[in-house]
């Protein structure tokens, strides 16, 4: 009776000890993350990208961000259509047929200092102007641009006159005619936040993996 209860016993332990090793093989181990998943972007920096598009896309931004036309654009109700007395609801062509240079800074033979001087009118509808006054490159076309169009563009320095992302907040940081846009002149509206937020926000986009939003099909 014994040797029977000792083999029971001993019968029972082994079976246990199988159902432990069944389970345990049926069971998968917990996965480590991919490589690619590790270093995915945090998605809160696509929260904080759109405050900066939301800076690039204002028209005190986008005005002169513009595109091989060379054409600035002008918005704003303190505007009006010459000869009809009408506000500008929407962003117009800036008025006496201005186009940039080959340098960007003003029309052949009338650079943008003509008119522009370094410091604004204190009249409305009178120049803006600021230190060195003029168009930045193509390269940097923000006007009629999507947020993924812009996003990307940003974090390439062949596109951004070879500033990567510490550069550019640096620059909006200390660049005076950059600062104009939060200090535009009589009646303009200033673009949102001010100039050291904007360059907080590209750090802090940057230190996020610098996420960007998905282009959308027609792009």
């Amino acid at each position: 009776m014994k040797q029977l209860r000792l083999f029971l016993i001993a019968a029972l332990a082994g079976l246990a000890s199988w159902l432990a090793h069944a389970q345990s093989a049926d069971t998968p181990d917990a996965e480590e993350p991919s490589a690619e998943l590790a270093n995915a972007p945090d998605p809160r920096g696509l929260e904080v990208w759109g405050r900066i598009f939301e800076v690039f896309s204002h028209p005190r931004c986008a005005n002169c961000h513009v595109g091989e036309d060379n054409r600035p654009l002008w918005s704003g109700s303190h505007y009006t259509i010459y000869g009809a007395g009408e506000s500008v609801a929407e962003a117009v062509f800036h008025g006496m047929n201005v186009r940039g240079g080959e340098q960007r800074n003003g029309m052949p033979l009338v650079p943008c200092s003509t008119c522009h001087s370094t410091a604004n009118s204190t009249q409305l509808h009178g120049p803006p102007g600021a230190p060195h006054w003029q168009l930045p490159p193509v390269s940097m076309q923000w006007a009629g641009r999507s947020s993924a169009q812009v996003c990307e563009q940003i974090k390439d320095p062949s596109r951004t006159g070879g500033r990567g992302l510490d550069a550019i907040a640096d620059h909006i940081s200390h660049d005076k005619l950059v600062h104009w846009g939060w200090a535009p002149g009589p009646g303009r509206e200033p673009a949102p936040y001010s100039q050291d937020q904007l360059a907080a926000f590209i750090l802090e986009w940057r230190d996020l993996g610098a996420a960007c939003p998905a282009a959308s099909v027609q792009e």
